[in-house]
């Protein structure tokens, strides 16, 4: 059997001050760890704010995955945050990203954000995306995907067969939360597989954030959830769980990708 416990820290983000950040989330992170986590998943943009000022914010990039990479080492975990990739190597905007940390310190996975969030013109200061990498964490198959990709299931299945969690992290307010419940479980449902989706709590501007962050299983069952407090919210993920779901409720199998292949072509008819 390969189970793991993981922890989503859902905390209040200072804004662009990611020293206090880093402080908060350090703090969550030693009692998730103390409690049995051996994955911490931090928000989007977690040092930061989900802030538009990609360059300034790129600046943090190296210490804030530093931050993570340190944090891996020291309590002996893996470790999975968000914050804006420097683009400094490429002839390019920054990006939208998150890594993954091992307990050694290592990187094992960096995404970049597909699908950046126009409504907010993040299309004008980020790139987006174009790979969908997922790492292995003590026998889970894990994979990343940031905020406003949850609003589109094509990357969750194409990447569905080789994932037994899909981590969603995200800066996703109030206004629109029910849309942030409902399709974690729709992409938990459809998937047959866990989804962690860990969201920030607190206001920015005249936006709040109540977290709503939630741990769902491959039925759509919700096992932990929070909204509204600074929590390291935590629950088991076990990979057999998702082998036994797709065994006994063949849905996966049942795809036809070849006719959705024709009807992306547009319709028919005379």
């Amino acid at each position: 059997m390969s189970s793991i416990q993981v922890a989503g820290l859902q905390f209040d983000i200072a804004w662009e001050d990611p020293l206090e950040n880093f402080r908060r989330a350090a703090t969550l992170a030693r009692e998730a760890a103390e409690a049995g986590a051996r994955l911490i998943v931090l928000p989007e943009m977690f040092a930061t704010g989900f802030s538009m000022d990609a360059e300034g914010t790129s600046l943090y990039a190296e210490e804030t995955r530093a931050f993570l990479e340190s944090l891996a080492c020291e309590l002996g975990i893996w470790t999975l945050g968000g914050y804006v990739d420097n683009a400094a190597a490429r002839e390019s905007r920054p990006r939208n990203a998150c890594s993954l940390f091992d307990p050694s310190g290592r990187e094992e996975l960096r995404y970049h954000k597909i699908h950046p969030f126009t409504l907010a013109g993040e299309h004008l200061h980020f790139e987006g995306g174009q790979e969908l990498p997922s790492a292995e964490i003590e026998g889970v198959r894990v994979t990343a995907l940031i905020c406003y990709d949850l609003r589109f299931p094509e990357p969750f299945r194409a990447a569905a067969l080789d994932t037994d969690l899909f981590v969603v992290i995200a800066n996703w307010p109030d206004p629109r939360i029910d849309a942030w419940t409902t399709l974690l479980a729709a992409r938990a449902i459809e998937n047959q597989a866990y989804v962690l989706g860990v969201n920030r709590v607190g206001d920015v501007d005249d936006l709040s954030h109540g977290g709503c962050s939630a741990l769902i299983d491959p039925m759509g069952r919700t096992l932990a959830s929070n909204r509204g407090q600074e929590i390291a919210l935590q629950g088991s993920v076990d990979s057999d769980q998702v082998r036994e779901a797709r065994e006994r409720f063949s849905f996966l199998s049942d795809r036809r990708p070849e006719v959705y292949r024709h009807l992306d072509q547009g319709p028919t008819g005379s």
